[in-house]
């Protein structure tokens, strides 16, 4: 086995990914480099469900090791929306500029705590042998009071950090792969391939 492929084709993730997998001497390939094109339904309740059903798909198709993530913004004020619906919300080809300003102005009202939000991460793995293990991380941040900051991408411009001062896409990527949810969850993840490989 020498290669894990990731089922996403953003490649704003797979540059995270990549920084943090990195080091485990397998080449890590997106949906595209792999040239799997797969219409997979993600229809589970919790980001859990559905990186379980994303990995145990295209292990079907590709064989090998697949790791598939589901992740997105929970924000309290708002009943913990957008949730797992986060890349739908207000449909999927509706703008993160546009997704981002429709949240603050829901949480105009909102002062201090009341902005409680959190990135949520969950990754599943699914294995030559048929198991499937999952790892889940979260960040506690806020929203912020406007979009801030061009790095990143996502919700990053308006999730405030309140420790750093600044939203996830005002630090650079390595601060961000240190504190973020998909870094903590993809760390886990890795302990766990090479646990695996090393059988």
């Amino acid at each position: 086995m020498d290669r894990i492929i990731f089922a996403t084709t953003n490649e704003g993730k797979m540059k995270e990914i990549r920084m943090i997998l990195g080091d485990l001497d397998m080449e890590i390939l997106s949906l595209k480099d792999a040239g799997i094109h797969a219409d997979i339904v993600e229809d589970g309740t919790t980001f859990e469900e559905n990186a379980v059903i994303k990995a145990t798909a295209i292990q079907k198709i590709a064989g090998g090791i697949v790791l598939a993530d589901d992740s997105g913004l929970e924000v309290d004020y708002l009943g913990g929306a957008p949730g797992v619906y986060s890349a739908r919300y207000m449909g999927e080809d509706t703008s993160y500029d546009i997704k981002n300003q429709a949240i603050i102005d829901q949480l105009a009202d909102a002062k201090g705590d009341e902005r409680s939000a959190r990135f949520v991460c969950a990754i599943a793995a699914a294995f030559p042998d048929g198991s499937v293990r999952i790892t889940r991380a979260t960040i506690e941040g806020r929203i912020g009071y406007e979009i801030c900051g061009d790095g990143g991408f996502g919700y990053d411009p308006i999730f405030f950090v309140p420790e750093l001062n600044k939203t996830s896409a005002q630090i650079s990527a390595e601060e961000k792969n240190l504190i973020s949810h998909r870094g903590k969850a993809l760390r886990a993840m890795k302990e766990i391939i090479k646990e695996y490989i090393s059988k």
